[in-house]
């Protein structure tokens, strides 16, 4: 399986970061070795100083497709999750700053959270997903589906025009405003439709 990710697809987070709105939706990848293992807290890597969380919702794939058709997009997936994309955005300022790619600062072991999923059809209207963060008891995170640049569907056509999708791959849709600094002892619990989904302790 593969993690494909969207940068910038909400126009508030977009904004606080100082960055360029895209004409298209950015993509990078994470292997699965970015995967946080299940119950395991999260490490804080010696490599970096400022590791910032990102809740995102997330999209399981559930068959082969190529040049999805974007009316047919909603058949290539029947769960949605929640998870954490983890940056050093120490790491990813400098790489940008030089025109590096910045895979180093976004799929580092452990950067990719990824929570429950849920049938799509017991969530209600996945252009108005109600998802949100929380830090030691404060929300630092409030986001809805319904303010993505780019929907899921229209997501998952557009990656499948550069990469075959196949079943267990799992798509980041992109973060709302909010994104913060991790430090040791941190509680982040991620909130999908008013449900707990995930409980990271971090070290």
């Amino acid at each position: 399986m593969k993690i494909i990710c969207i940068g910038r697809n909400y126009a508030k987070h977009i904004a606080e970061l100082e960055n360029e709105k895209p004409l298209n939706p950015v993509i990078f990848l994470k292997p699965d070795s970015a995967i946080l293992a299940k119950n395991q807290p999260f490490f804080i890597p010696p490599f970096s100083k400022e590791i910032h969380y990102e809740v995102e919702i997330l999209v399981k794939i559930n068959k082969v497709g190529k040049y999805i058709n974007q009316k047919f997009a909603h058949t290539y997936y029947d769960e949605i999750g929640l998870g954490i994309d983890f940056t050093a955005r120490d790491i990813q300022d400098a790489c940008k700053e030089k025109g590096l790619p910045w895979e180093k600062a976004k799929a580092f072991d452990g950067s990719a959270v990824i929570g429950k999923f849920f049938p799509k059809e017991s969530l209600g209207d996945l252009s108005n997903l109600s998802f949100k963060l929380q830090k030691n008891d404060k929300i630092v995170q409030d986001g809805n589906t319904n303010d993505m640049l780019w929907k899921i569907d229209e997501l998952i056509a557009y990656v499948s025009q550069f990469f075959t999708l196949k079943k267990g791959d799992v798509l980041f849709t992109g973060t709302p405003e909010g994104v913060g600094k991790v430090a040791e002892n941190d509680l982040l619990v991620g909130i999908l439709n008013g449900v707990e989904n995930f409980r990271i302790t971090v070290k």
